[in-house]
């Protein structure tokens, strides 16, 4: 299967595509992988997208979509992959199909996680991260510390990074709304999206999207 996986930061993507790929025998293709990959293997794409980030500029759409054709093409995705967080705009999802074209393939679906903007504030603002180790990560609701402030595991001190404050949160989701929803509607026009509500244990949502795949949806 060729699957794209959409949803607003905080929607669980990451988690769900790790699943669902598992389950699914197909591997998981998401745009961060990609450039780490690209940029530590000094591919002239990675060299190219390095030059950008270096400078503190945005790396064009030419470059990211380069990535994933790349990737696309390599032996275990020939029989299918699922995509995270690409395409991230339209000008990428017209670039996918027409890459898919070119090898007469096609998308099976689009599966759209749904979550309530106040769930992912929520759920993002609330995280807590170790500055001794920032695999340690806690929540203020879902995964409190025994001890308000400090980590379970080394005794670090817990602190809130920038980029998870609610205001930059949300700034993220009027990016999301402006860049990546319009995918969803240009998907749906292609009769792709299947809407997976997204609230509730991992396990659950990631049944609810196999049961929606099987059923064809």
């Amino acid at each position: 299967m060729r699957i794209v996986l959409v949803g607003p930061p905080g929607a669980g993507k990451g988690t769900q595509a790790a699943y669902l790929a598992k389950n699914l025998a197909i591997p998981h293709i998401s745009t961060g992988d990609l450039f780490r990959a690209n940029i530590s293997q000094g591919t002239p794409l990675g060299v190219e997208a390095k030059s950008y980030m270096d400078a503190g500029n945005l790396v064009p759409d030419s470059v990211t979509i380069g990535m994933a054709e790349d990737r696309m093409e390599q032996a275990d995705a020939v029989e299918g992959f699922l995509l995270d967080g690409f395409p991230r705009n339209l000008g990428q999802a017209e670039a996918l199909d027409a890459f898919l074209q070119t090898k007469g393939l096609k998308l099976d679906a689009v599966l759209d996680l749904e979550v309530p903007e106040d769930e992912v504030v929520k759920r993002i603002a609330g995280r807590r991260i170790c500055r001794k180790d920032s695999s340690h990560v806690f929540h203020v609701e879902y995964n409190k510390p025994q001890t308000e402030g400090v980590c379970d595991a080394c005794g670090g001190e817990l602190y809130q990074r920038e980029d998870d404050r609610e205001d930059t949160v949300r700034k993220r989701l009027e990016v999301y709304h402006s860049e990546t929803e319009p995918i969803i509607d240009y998907y749906k026009a292609q009769d792709l999206v299947v809407t997976i509500p997204a609230l509730g244990k991992v396990a659950e949502v990631t049944q609810r999207a196999m049961d929606a795949l099987e059923r064809g949806e």
